[in-house]
């Protein structure tokens, strides 16, 4: 399943769109290569006669649905699960037959953090938290590809959102963010 573009506003840009690390496709590809040798090592052992045809059935359906649970599974997985980072919002969304999706806007975003293992470093990978203002307060995505990158990547776009809102908010006055000092004998101005 693609990401829908259809769910971004008007001047909503796609900064980063993310799946899962690719790590998390090795134990699929694990049993894949188990399954297939056993099931190789099993039709090349069956017994002549009447019974090889039956055993070669149950074989191969037994290999066909250990594949589509053990290796079909992590790869749908990781096809379906997005980590998307527009200029406005986090989306992630998660799933085939339950769809599991949530919009974090960037200005209710509090904190965002990044974890890794000595083995996610030497994959680029790790584990990205990213605490908000809210009922769901925290939400983490794990195996997120270059994690630390990301983590500089939307700090960075927070920074920005707030910018083009406080732009937005005062109408891009050029003495926004600049301290105004009164002259004598005149009120100070409120911004």
């Amino acid at each position: 399943m693609a990401f829908p573009e259809k769910i971004l506003a008007d001047d909503e840009q796609v900064v980063e769109h993310l799946h899962p690390h690719w790590i998390t496709l090795v134990p699929g590809i694990f049993w894949f290569i188990v399954i297939c040798g056993a099931a190789g090592a099993g039709i090349a052992f069956l017994p002549d006669g009447g019974a090889h045809g039956p055993l070669l059935i149950a074989i191969v359906v037994a290999a066909i649905v250990l594949l589509s649970w053990l290796t079909g599974g992590p790869v749908i997985r990781w096809r379906t699960s997005h980590y998307v980072f527009t200029s406005h919002r986090v989306l992630i969304r998660r799933g085939v037959f339950t769809h599991t999706g949530r919009d974090i806007a960037l200005q209710r975003i509090n904190d965002v953090a990044f974890t890794q293992t000595l083995w996610d470093r030497i994959v680029r990978a790790g584990t990205l938290t990213i605490e908000s203002a809210g009922e769901q307060g925290q939400e983490t995505l794990v195996d997120v590809p270059n994690s630390a990158k990301q983590q500089q990547t939307l700090n960075h776009l927070i920074e920005e959102d707030h910018d083009r809102r406080a732009r937005e908010a005062y109408g891009n006055n050029p003495a926004y963010g600049q301290q105004q000092y009164p002259q004598q004998g005149q009120p100070p101005q409120q911004y």
